[in-house]
């Protein structure tokens, strides 16, 4: 709401692309490094310091992120996710960066790329 009291939506959610589906994508939003906030509670287990010493989510041996059930792709921590999966926008900006850097790369044989 504006100080109107009128209901604005949001300029970020304009470019959100609806037609962008995790149901048609290699997760590949689950490569990139994770930064724990201030107040995530994802378990001690699947997590880990960078050299510079910020906690970030782990990841596993392929680079996947630690939390990925591998039986089903999908987030086995969903409901306590980290605060910035939580922001993350399927098909928002930086979904569809990660998503054609990915495509590009596979179209020219490079390895995945892990962020």
């Amino acid at each position: 709401m504006n100080n109107t009291g009128a209901h604005v939506e949001s300029p970020y959610q304009e470019s959100v692309d609806p037609s962008v589906s995790c149901t048609a994508c290699d997760a590949v939003c689950c490569r990139l490094t994770v930064v724990l906030m201030p107040g995530d509670s994802v378990p001690a287990q699947l997590t880990a310091r960078t050299e510079q010493g910020l906690e970030v989510m782990a990841r596993n041996e392929d680079g996947w992120c630690a939390a990925i059930d591998p039986l089903h792709m999908r987030c086995s921590i969903y409901a306590q996710r980290p605060t910035i999966c939580r922001k993350f926008a399927m098909g928002g900006p930086h979904c569809r960066e990660v998503r054609e850097t990915y495509r590009d790369q596979r179209l020219r044989g490079i390895p995945l790329t892990v962020y």
